[in-house]
């Protein structure tokens, strides 16, 4: 692990929740489908659950979820804005605390927020678009989509490795630190900061294990990814946010950090270890991995289009949102599992996604049975969310209070 500073914000925090496998705890280890054999597991999982629940208890009211899960993280010591969405289309929204201590500057609705790596959620979804349109095979090598690729294994590593992290590519996290403990790659600027220079670049040199082998985070996979979409596409990955999300979805606010932006453009200053401000950093490095930006209330409209099947087919998104229990329930670019929470009679299954950039955590969670999902922004990255599958802490109590009644 990095020395603590602007290197933890931006990456360790970053990585996933280690969800429970048979080799963890049994007990907690629930089977997932094949969806390989069970085309709409989803579809017929809401089905199921709905019948389970009592039809007052599936879902509470929305502003009564949405007080108790600020109550939540306010106990905590958190301050931030949390938004709940769902497919009756509301959306209620809430900030709470100071954005910047030292001014006592309260957050506001709407501020915008740095989405960090919930951006490698939109990055897998846009994959899959182009899967849909039969321009980009899972399966495909990187050899077959970026010839401009020079790395060792780019004719054995595949789209779907780079999407469950199973690349072996280098590590950004390893480059040499600056005076501060951040890792150089994230603080450089200019031309060569883009997904395509990254790919090409420095994620071509030495691999760290062969491809296929055990989960590794990694954002070098996801520069990748850009690049491809890049290359197939003949867009530019801002330019397809835009066209293909942002657009179509009238979400305003959602864009990629200007290169040198403090805080991305961002309006909260994330807070470290003893409350001091989080060392900056330049949010555009990130690229596909981590660099968008935007409003909490457009991320759970988005939530609400991906569970409507606006922005992908059933089958695509059962195929993004197929979590296996092997890599720790790591699905496409998110993590889906199943859920004991406080309050509901029977297992949900979430669709996770979180971040950690300059002092920011986010967790954007789905429940698809639900129609429900939430986004939880704070602007401190020594709050500890804990995980949900183990029935305890603040993330599982935010999660029972959004999903589960009272």
């Amino acid at each position: 692990m990095p020395p603590h500073g602007a290197s933890h914000h931006c990456c360790i925090l970053d990585r996933p929740h280690a969800a429970p496998t048979s080799a963890r705890d049994p007990a907690l280890s629930l089977p997932v489908p094949d969806l390989r054999r069970w085309g709409g597991w989803f579809s017929a999982v809401a089905i199921a659950v709905a019948a389970a629940l009592p039809a007052h208890a599936q879902l509470p009211p929305a502003r009564d979820a949405l007080a108790r899960a600020i109550s939540a993280a306010t106990a905590a010591g958190a301050a931030g804005e949390i938004a709940l969405g769902d497919l009756q289309g509301v959306v209620a929204d809430s900030a709470f605390g100071l954005a910047d201590r030292a001014r006592g500057r309260g957050h506001r609705v709407g501020a915008r927020w740095i989405w960090g790596s919930v951006t490698k959620q939109l990055t897998a979804l846009l994959v899959m678009q182009e899967v849909s349109a039969g321009r980009l095979s899972l399966d495909g090598t990187i050899r077959d989509y970026l010839r401009t690729f020079g790395g060792s294994t780019a004719g054995a590593i595949t789209v779907r490795q780079l999407l469950q992290h199973q690349s072996g590519l280098p590590n950004p996290d390893d480059t040499p630190p600056d005076a501060v403990g951040t890792p150089r790659f994230y603080t450089e600027r200019g031309r060569g900061i883009s997904d395509a220079a990254r790919a090409v670049g420095y994620c071509a040199g030495p691999v760290t294990a062969p491809p296929g082998g055990p989960f590794s985070y990694n954002n070098c996979d996801y520069f990748l990814l850009g690049a491809i979409m890049e290359r197939v596409s003949g867009m530019s990955f801002a330019a397809l946010v835009r066209a293909r999300i942002a657009r179509p979805l009238r979400l305003t606010s959602v864009r990629l950090a200007p290169d040198g932006a403090v805080r991305g453009g961002a309006a909260a200053l994330g807070y470290a270890q003893g409350g001091r401000p989080s060392t900056e950093v330049n949010v555009a490095t990130f690229g596909a991995a981590g660099a968008l930006t935007g409003t909490a209330r457009d991320l759970v409209v988005l939530d609400r289009a991906m569970l409507q099947g606006r922005l992908l087919s059933g089958a695509a998104r059962d195929t993004l949102w197929h979590g296996i229990p092997a890599l720790g329930y790591q699905a496409l670019g998110v993590w889906a599992f199943p859920a004991t929470l406080r309050g509901c009679s029977a297992p949900v299954t979430l669709v996770e996604r979180r971040g950690s950039v300059a002092g920011i955590q986010v967790r954007n969670v789905l429940a698809p049975v639900l129609g429900r999902s939430l986004a939880v922004f704070v602007n401190d990255d020594t709050i500890e969310f804990g995980e949900i599958w183990q029935g305890k802490g603040l993330a599982f109590d935010i999660m029972s209070a959004a999903f589960c009644p009272a």
